[in-house]
Parts: C-alpha cells; sequence; structure tokens
C-alpha cells in the first residue's frame, strides 16, 4: 500500500492484497470496482484509435477487442486462424455497430507469421495506438515452435518482443501509444531466470514454464520503458485476476472447478487492458504492473526478489535479442 493513501479505497484494496485470494476473485474485483468508483468503460471514446489486440479470438482477448470496438476503437483481432478470427470479427461488428474491426491470422510462436503481421499494420493502418499482447496458453506437456523454442516462450516472450520491435517506430510516430502486456499473477511464485527460461521436456511442468515466462515479460516490460519509454511509448503488464476462460478450464480444470464459484468473468479479468488502453491515467507512469487499475508490485516474496539482478535483466534481454533476431536499439528513431 502506497503510505500517503489512506483514502478508504486504499484501506480496502490492502485489505484484500493481504489474503490474495479475494484481491484475485470477483470479490477483488467488485469490492475495487465500487469502492474506487471506476469510470465505466462505455464512457471512453476511442474514435480514431487504432489498436492490436493479440490471443483475441477467445477469453481475455476477445472481451477485450469487444469492448474497445464498443468505444469505437478501430481493432484488429489477430488470431492463428483467418476463419476463426473473421467469425469474431463478424460478432463484434454485429454486438457493437462499429465497422472497424478487421483481422490477421498469426502464430506468435512462429517469427515469420509475426513478421507478416508486422507488415500487414504497417501496410493497413497508418498509426498504432495500442499495441496488446495477450496471445498465450498453458500446455502440460512441452510443446516446440518450428525452431525448437519451446512453445510458451516463443509465443509468449519471443514473439511479443519481436512485434514491439518490429512496430516500434510506428508506436513512436503515433505517441502517446502503448503496449500492454497481459501477464498473470501466478509470475509471482517464480524467480527470473534466463537459463532455465524453456524448461527440458524430461522436467516439464506446464504451470511452471507459463510462470517463468509471465515473469520474463514482466520483466522486459520494464526494460522496454526503462529503454524507449522516453520516445512517447507507454509500457504497462498487468495480471487479469482469477477469470473464467476457455484456457483455465483446458489447462487448469481441478483449479477452475473449485474456485468457479469466485472467478472473475472475460468482462472483469480484461477490465484493467481496456482501461489502460482507453484511460489518461497510463500516460501517468511508465512500466508500470497493473491488476484492477492500481499499480503492483512484481515481487511478493524475497526470494523472487533477490534473482532480479541488473546482471540477470541484461541477460534476459541479450537473450530475447538474439533469439529474435531483431534489436530494437537499431530501429527506433
Amino acid at each position: 500500500m502506497d503510505l500517503n493513501d489512506f483514502s478508504v479505497g486504499g484501506v480496502v484494496d490492502t485489505m484484500l492484497e493481504v489474503p490474495i485470494v479475494p484481491s484475485f476473485t470477483r470479490i477483488g474485483y467488485e469490492t475495487r470496482k465500487r469502492v474506487d468508483g471506476w469510470t465505466d468503460l462505455s464512457d471512453y471514446d476511442l474514435t480514431g484509435r487504432t489498436m492490436v489486440v493479440t490471443g483475441a479470438t477467445s477469453g481475455l482477448g476477445r472481451a477485450a477487442a469487444e469492448q474497445l470496438a464498443r468505444c469505437g476503437a478501430t481493432v484488429i483481432v489477430v488470431g492463428r486462424s483467418a476463419d476463426r478470427n473473421q467469425g469474431v470479427v463478424d460478432q463484434i461488428i454485429a454486438e457493437t455497430g462499429n465497422p472497424a474491426v478487421s483481422q490477421v491470422a498469426a502464430d506468435m510462436g512462429r517469427p515469420d507469421e509475426v513478421r507478416a503481421l508486422a507488415d500487414r499494420i504497417l501496410s493497413d493502418h497508418e498509426r498504432l495506438d495500442v499495441l496488446a499482447h495477450n496471445a498465450g496458453a498453458l500446455t502440460n506437456e512441452r510443446e516446440n515452435a518450428p525452431d525448437g523454442t519451446e512453445s510458451t516462450v516463443a509465443a509468449q516472450v519471443i514473439g511479443p518482443f519481436l512485434l514491439t520491435t518490429l512496430l516500434l517506430d510506428r508506436l513512436i510516430e503515433s505517441a502517446p501509444s502503448r503496449v500492454l502486456t497481459m501477464s498473470s499473477g501466478g509470475m509471482y511464485s517464480t524467480g527470473l531466470t534466463v537459463n532455465k527460461l524453456e524448461m527440458p521436456a524430461d522436467d516439464y511442468r506446464g504451470t511452471e514454464q507459463y510462470a517463468r515466462a509471465k515473469r520474463a515479460q514482466v520483466t522486459l516490460n520494464e526494460m522496454w520503458a526503462e529503454r524507449f519509454g522516453g520516445q512517447g511509448v507507454h509500457f504497462h503488464a498487468l495480471h487479469p485476476g482469477w477469470a473464467d476462460t476457455p484456457g483455465v478450464d483446458r489447462s487448469l480444470p481441478t483449479f477452475s472447478k473449485v474456485v468457479g464459484p469466485l472467478l472473475r468473468t472475460a468482462e472483469q479479468g480484461a477490465d484493467t487492458l481496456v482501461w489502460l488502453a482507453a484511460d489518461d491515467e497510463a500516460l501517468d507512469t511508465n512500466g508500470s504492473f497493473w491488476l484492477d487499475r492500481r499499480i503492483r508490485p512484481i515481487h511478493k516474496l524475497g526470494s523472487t526478489r533477490r534473482n532480479d539482478t541488473p546482471d540477470r535483466r541484461r541477460q534476459l534481454w541479450d537473450w530475447v535479442v538474439e533469439r529474435s533476431g531483431v534489436d530494437p536499439a537499431d530501429r527506433a528513431g
């Protein structure tokens, strides 16, 4: 808790955060929304702003894309299947009455498809106000991307880094712009690692691999802000709390069944993502990590804090530059 925040909302928020469980469930969402007096998302007018949402065909991404369209934004839906993407686009247009919704098919774990996605965005849109990284899934057995990279790392660490780099100049030209990364509270359980970022098949645990990738995402978010935040691009990461999505049902069925009544809806889980895309408060800071429209620490355990060293951060950045084949320092400006 911010020691200067002795408002009712601040006190209530701290009471929710300490035990964690209510904070991440719909209880935390509904309580904070009421106590803090949130602006309704429907009050934002995003007409004329262009926003890309990856992983937008279901769950949190689907909910975010629809709400952004309701607010008048030009929305590009990104998913792996063109047919499925188009079905979602048609639904969003029908439900929102906003015709400025389109799609591009791309697998974020395949660099060639990420590059084609970037080319398409750059050719079709003169500005880019928001790039929202939401694609990714938790797999229980190790799967590899075509280049041999573990699939979670490929789609959630390398792919977003590559896409952000390829679109960086356009984001700078469109400033103030925003790059938003949907992470997970699961990253609190693991520290930053580079040498062990990709888990081997014989010791693979999907939830741990997912947590390592999410920790890397949050660290890179801070590093993007440190290196390029001064050029008008605002980088923020967030976690949605525990939301009831197809991915959770598929990957964590026992958790979904036990916690089910307390899980957030996809719309509740996507709320802070949409709010960060729309509200000017997102321009007041850079490199922050959010839950329920408030900045949160990226560490809850001393062990993960000790692993988060400047040297290890540099190693992570250099590793992703090498694996993605692009260096943002060569493109921005």
